[in-house]
């Protein structure tokens, strides 16, 4: 775990490192503004590029709007189909696993907790049939008198 330093002993540690050379400082501030750059010119033409092609597909969306609007639904559902799907299918075969992992005996997660509520369970049928046991012949004694 990472200790929480005082400020005040970050800038002292800070003051009594060692100075890196002139040279190496010049270095990585030209890497630093070079990298920086180049990200920036990117950006650029990335904008400069997502409007261009707005602007040309535009009129083509709008005059093909309606068929590709029934498409675009039909497949984004076809997409959250095959993803549900999928996501199903693998909670299926952890669950499977988790249950083969529980009958063989190899204690699973969440193994104990599963017991302890199965004892519970059963400790609370054997409370009701014992009542229900009790009723029935509470109410079986009465109609006999």
């Amino acid at each position: 775990m990472a200790e929480v330093q005082h400020p005040q002993h970050m800038l002292h540690q800070l003051q009594h490192q060692p100075q890196q050379p002139p040279r190496y400082q010049a270095v990585k501030a030209a890497t630093a503004a070079t990298a920086g750059g180049s990200l920036l010119v990117l950006s650029g033409l990335t904008l400069v590029g997502t409007v261009i092609a707005l602007t040309i597909a535009t009129p083509l969306l709008v005059i093909f709007s309606p068929v590709l609007v029934p498409a675009a639904i039909a497949v984004f559902l076809l997409v959250v189909g095959f993803l549900a799907s999928g996501g199903f299918g693998v909670a299926a075969v952890t669950v499977l696993s988790w249950i083969y992992r529980y009958v063989t005996g190899r204690h699973p997660p969440g193994a104990d907790q599963l017991e302890s509520a199965r004892m519970k369970l059963a400790s609370k049928a054997r409370e009701m049939k014992d009542k229900a046991e009790q009723f029935g012949q509470q109410h079986t004694g009465q109609q006999g008198t």
